[in-house]
C-alpha cells in the first residue's frame, strides 16, 4: 500500500554567498529546525554565533514573503521553519606569505543560507474550520409600511394636467402638504425630546 502524502504549501528565502563557512551556518540552522517562528527568533537573538544574524536576516525575509503573498494571507506568528540548511558556496583561494619565502593557502569560505516556513498544523486546522464554517449574515432591517392611498392619490393629481386643475383640486393639495409639514415637525421634535 502507497501512503499518499498531501503537499504542504511552502515559502522559501534564500541567502547566497554569506561570508561564513557552511559548517558554522549548519550549527545555527540546526538549532531552528522544526521550531515557531517567535521561538527561532528568541533562539537566534540569543545565539553567540556571529552568522545567527545572517540566518535571523534569512528568517525575516521568509516571514516576510509569506505575509506579503496575495494568495495565502499567513499570519507570522502561525509560521513553523519546515526546513533550514546552509550549503556550501565557493572559497575564495588567498595567500598568506611565510618564512623561508614558502606561501600558505587561505581558504575564505561562503555558503547559501535557505530556509522554508509553512503553516503550523494547529493553524492549518483552525483556517479549515473557518472556511467550513457558514458565514452569518446581519439580520435585514424590517422596511417602513408604504402608506399606498396617499401615493396612489398623488399619482392621480400628478397625472392631471395643470390646466385642468381645478381650484378645489388646488386647495386639497395645499392642505395635504400644510398636514405633511405638521406631521414631519411632530416627529422631528419627538425625536429631540
Amino acid at each position: 500500500m502507497a501512503v499518499v502524502e498531501q503537499e504542504r504549501q511552502t515559502v522559501r528565502a534564500q541567502a547566497r554567498w554569506v561570508h561564513s563557512s557552511a559548517r558554522k551556518a549548519r550549527l545555527v540552522t540546526d538549532l531552528i529546525r522544526g521550531r515557531s517562528v517567535p521561538e527561532a527568533r528568541t533562539i537566534l537573538a540569543f545565539s553567540n554565533r556571529a552568522v545567527a544574524k545572517d540566518v535571523e536576516k534569512v528568517l525575516r525575509s521568509a516571514v516576510a514573503n509569506a505575509e506579503s503573498r496575495p494568495d495565502l494571507h499567513w499570519s507570522g506568528d502561525s509560521l513553523v521553519v519546515v526546513t533550514a540548511y546552509a550549503d556550501e558556496g565557493p572559497t575564495l583561494k588567498r595567500w598568506r606569505a611565510r618564512a623561508r619565502g614558502r606561501v600558505n593557502r587561505i581558504r575564505k569560505r561562503t555558503c547559501h543560507i535557505t530556509i522554508e516556513l509553512a503553516q503550523s498544523p494547529a493553524a492549518v486546522v483552525a483556517a479549515a474550520e473557518a472556511a467550513a464554517a457558514p458565514k452569518k449574515r446581519a439580520p435585514r432591517k424590517k422596511a417602513e409600511p408604504v402608506e399606498t392611498e396617499a401615493l396612489q392619490q398623488e399619482t392621480v393629481v400628478e397625472e392631471k394636467a395643470f390646466e385642468d386643475l381645478t381650484t378645489e383640486d388646488v386647495e386639497a393639495m395645499e392642505t395635504e402638504t400644510e398636514t405633511d409639514e405638521v406631521l414631519t415637525e411632530e416627529t422631528t421634535e419627538e425625536t429631540e425630546s
